[in-house]
This record gives C-alpha cells, structure tokens and sequence, in this order.
C-alpha cells in the first residue's frame, strides 16, 4: 500500500506520505479503535491528518480485514464522531480564549474590526447549527470551523450537539467506502480530493473578495463636507 496520492495531490514527499499512512497502520494495529479516536481527535484540532485517510484505512484495516460484520460500520462511524467532538472542543476554545482576544487587538492589520466580530457572534448566535452542521459534511471546511465557532463564542453545548451530528454520517461514509474498496480503499481519498480544491478556491475567493472590499472603501476619496450656510 504505496498511498502514492498524497505525493500526486499535495506534492508530499514519498517517504512521508508512506509515514503517515505507516503510523496510522501501527496505531490501529497497537491500540485498535482507541487510535481512530485518537487520530480523528487530532485531525479536528486543525491538524493536517486528513479524515479522508483515517476513516477508510479503518474501514479496510479494522472492519473488512478483520473480519467483522457490518454494524462494526456503525460503530466505527460513532468512534470518529466522538473523535471529531473532542478535537473540535480543543479548537473551539483556542479560539475563545486565544483567537478572540488576539482579533480584538490586532484585527485591524488584516480588515477586522470589533464590528466584525459582533457579526460574527449574530450568525453564531443564529444560524450557527447550520453552520456547523453542513461543515462538517465539506473537505477542509471542516477542519477548521471549530475556530471561528469558538472567537464568536458560540452555545458550548449546541456547538458540540451539531458537530456530532454532522460528523457522523462523514465518518459512517468514510468508513463504510474502505470497507466496500478493501485494499483499494485510497481511492476514496483521490476522489475527494478534487472537490478540495473546489472549496479552497471558493475560500480563497471570499477572502480576496474581503480583502478588496476593505482596501478599496480603506482608499476611496471622501466627500467633502458641505454647509447649508
């Protein structure tokens, strides 16, 4: 199992990209499903670990390998949710405790005001379970939502209800498509792979878009102001 994707997709060398998939296989091999909570733990906690590869790799290794039926499926979709669930509970409080304050401060340099901000914690505060919800269902979106959750501060209980529920059925299609591919479980990844860069060019759009918005309102002349006497 070369995992030769990681080196056509991401320009990963080879010798790491065989590391990575290596140190999942030992540690489901040395400690089971504990290392699937583990690694999808650390994948929601923003760290690149792509659940595109945990997820399957657990399906072929632990499920079809192994010899177990089909409610192992279930089962392992429930033990990446709970994974997701603390990793994001990580995150999201960096962002409370760390992300916000440094936003108040220093927001300004990169086009953030307090204004923002109080926006931010408006849509949190009303359409955050969507939000949350959908993300989870999105290549790289997901990883990364627990941040901005967490600087708007939004409900603990409901942030940690909706990323459940949203990671669930992700982590149960994942898996069951490693189990279905069994040694082929890679291509999984491969696919997905094209719509991640759907998502960061649209992601890299809206910030472009930001960006010029508040540069070009940052420099437009202001009208002189006139007297009606």
């Amino acid at each position: 199992m070369g995992g030769d994707w990681l080196a056509e997709e991401y320009g990963v060398p080879r010798g790491l990209e065989n590391s990575i998939i290596d140190f999942l296989r030992n540690l489901y091999d040395t400690i089971g499903w504990l290392g699937v909570l583990i690694a999808m733990a650390i994948e929601s906690a923003a760290i690149p670990l792509p659940s595109e590869v945990i997820m399957p790799l657990a399906g072929w290794f632990l499920v079809k390998d192994a010899g177990h039926s089909i409610w192992f499926v279930l089962f392992a979709g429930v033990i990446g949710a709970l994974g997701n669930v603390i990793g994001s509970a990580i995150t999201y409080w960096i962002g409370a405790a760390g992300g916000r304050p440094l936003l108040l401060k220093y927001g300004k340099y990169i086009f953030i005001s307090p204004h923002h901000i109080e926006m931010a914690d408006r849509w949190f505060a009303e359409k955050g379970e969507a939000t949350v919800f959908f993300s989870r269902l999105l290549p790289v979106v997901r990883t990364f939502i627990s941040l901005p959750a967490g600087i708007a501060r939004m409900n603990f209980g409901r942030f940690l209800l909706y990323t459940a529920l949203g990671s669930f059925p992700w982590s149960l299609a994942l898996v069951f498509a490693g189990k279905e591919l069994g040694d082929n479980w890679e291509q999984v990844r491969t696919i997905l792979s094209k719509f991640d860069y759907l998502i960061l060019a649209l992601v890299i759009a809206a910030i472009a878009y930001y960006v010029y918005r508040h540069v070009s309102h940052a420099v437009a002349p202001r009208k002189p102001v006139t007297s009606d006497e």
